[in-house]
């Protein structure tokens, strides 16, 4: 198998969130010519995942199909492929088939290959994977991180702070409720709230997002929200107890998207990392003990210069072999 050229293809297909079906199809044809037992989940219309297995995974593969828009067409030079998707993440799902292929030609039948759809939106096809069959006991989910071992993904919790008021001329403070004030006294204390760190993955951190209210600097303000995402290293349950304690008096809270955090076990004679974006993989732990490896670097990923080293991409097919290998050594111990 020949990862570039398998690449080169996927690149080319345009597979942002939403239009993954041409680029699915694709990939399902090509794991069917190579001899392998593929289902395809439907995930909503027009969109599937790919799960590619010899009969009895221990040990899967797994990335995802989207990427962010716009989509941005293949170029390569002697030392780079360019293109969306490069490095996030069809190179890896082709470089993860590779490592199949190379573990297959010895004989190991005990490998997996999952390829989702929706992972930049939402996660939908990691969820629907929950209720494939049959799963493995350990999951190398495909994400770039410079071919370093990630045993580590901090979570996340997004929380939405919503104050009210009564409007009044602002000649006349004393008719009105202002909204924005105890959002902003609100938001003073959420900055300070503290909560241990984690041994692995380190501290929490919060970004304030967004912060809007108000009608005219003539108006008091009757409405105000902030909305505020938290990388989390813990249960979120103390976290959201602090919040709430926080809140001013006409200011509320809701949670609309929650992510745990995933810590596992290093795998001997690895040199392993962390990492605080967010992945699929939390999703996906009923696939088992998970772990995430790439090559290429999130910090070109979803960028105009995206990108994956020819060189790094074959290094990233090395290493996805040996955890393989080392994970079903365990297995079997």
């Amino acid at each position: 198998m020949d990862a570039l050229e398998l690449t080169r293809s996927l690149v080319r297909i345009d597979s942002t969130t939403g239009r993954e079906g041409p680029v699915a199809a694709f990939l399902a044809a090509v794991l069917e010519q190579e001899g392998w037992i593929v289902v395809r989940q439907p995930v909503d219309e027009g969109r599937f995942n790919v799960y590619a297995h010899l009969g009895g995974p221990e040990v899967v593969f797994s990335t995802h199909l989207d990427t962010v828009p716009p989509f941005i067409d293949l170029r390569e030079d002697e030392t780079w492929l360019h293109g969306r998707g490069t490095c996030d993440a069809k190179g890896l799902a082709a470089a993860m088939i590779a490592a199949a292929e190379r573990l297959r030609a010895t004989g190991e039948t005990r490998i997996g290959l999952l390829f989702v759809v929706g992972e930049e939106n939402g996660s939908e096809g990691a969820a629907a994977a929950a209720r494939l069959e049959p799963r493995g006991r350990f999951l190398i989910n495909g994400e770039p991180t410079e071919n370093q071992l990630t045993i580590g993904q901090k979570g996340v919790l997004r929380a939405n702070l919503v104050a009210t008021g009564r409007a009044a001329h602002s000649a006349y403070p004393d008719e009105g409720e202002s909204a924005i004030v105890p959002l902003l006294d609100t938001l003073q204390r959420v900055q300070h709230i503290t909560l241990p760190p984690h041994p692995v993955l380190g501290d929490m951190t919060l970004n304030i997002g967004r912060i809007e209210g108000g009608r005219a600097p003539n108006v008091i303000p009757d409405h105000a929200r902030a909305e505020l995402l938290f990388r989390t290293v813990m249960p979120h349950d103390d976290l959201k107890r602090a919040i709430e304690a926080a809140l001013e008096p006409r200011v509320t809270v809701t949670y609309p998207l929650e992510i745990p955090s995933v810590v596992s076990t290093a795998p001997k004679g690895w040199q392993t990392t962390v990492v605080s974006f967010a992945s699929d993989l939390p999703f996906l732990a009923s696939w088992g003990e998970g772990y995430q490896l790439g090559p290429g670097t999130i910090r070109v990923a979803h960028t105009a210069e995206e990108r994956i080293r020819k060189t790094d991409l074959q290094r990233g097919i090395v290493l996805y072999e040996k955890l393989a290998r080392d994970l079903l050594a365990r297995g079997a111990a």
